[in-house]
C-alpha cells in the first residue's frame, strides 16, 4: 500500500474491529454499506445505525485474527482491503473463518470506512 493515510485508516480499522469497538471503526464515516451475513444488503446508512448493526453481528463472536491480505486501489478515491477473519461464536471451540472487504474512500485528504462485505 502505497498511500500512508490509507494504510494508517487500515490498521485503525483492524485493530477497531478485533476489540469489537464498532463506534471507532465506523466514527470517521459520514455513510456505510454494510453486507453481512443474515442481512439484506444495507443502503447506505449513518454511522449509529451501522455501528448497532455492526455490534448485533459481532458481539455473539470472539475473534482470533483478523489479518490484511491486500489492499486494491480501484481509484485515486476508493480502496479495498481484503481481511481474512478467523473467530469463533462463543461457548464454542469450532474456528471458523470470513474474508472481510472493508471499503475505503478518500474524502478532502482523509481516508474513512465506506462499506463492510463479509464473505464466508
Amino acid at each position: 500500500c502505497q498511500d500512508a493515510l490509507l494504510a494508517e485508516a487500515v490498521q485503525v480499522a483492524q485493530e477497531a474491529w478485533l476489540r469489537h469497538d464498532v463506534r471507532a471503526l465506523v466514527s470517521k464515516s459520514d455513510t456505510i454499506r454494510l453486507h453481512i451475513p443474515d442481512l439484506p444488503p444495507s443502503a447506505s446508512l449513518r454511522p449509529g445505525q451501522a455501528s448497532r448493526l455492526l455490534d448485533r453481528y459481532l458481539s455473539p463472536t470472539e475473534e482470533i485474527s483478523f489479518e490484511l491480505e491486500n489492499v486494491r486501489d480501484l481509484a485515486d478515491d476508493h480502496a479495498y482491503a481484503e481481511v481474512k477473519r478467523v473467530f469463533v461464536v462463543k461457548g464454542t471451540v469450532e474456528e471458523r473463518e470470513e474474508t472481510v472487504f472493508l471499503g475505503f474512500r478518500r474524502f478532502q485528504g482523509a481516508w474513512s470506512l465506506r462499506e463492510v462485505r463479509v464473505t464466508p
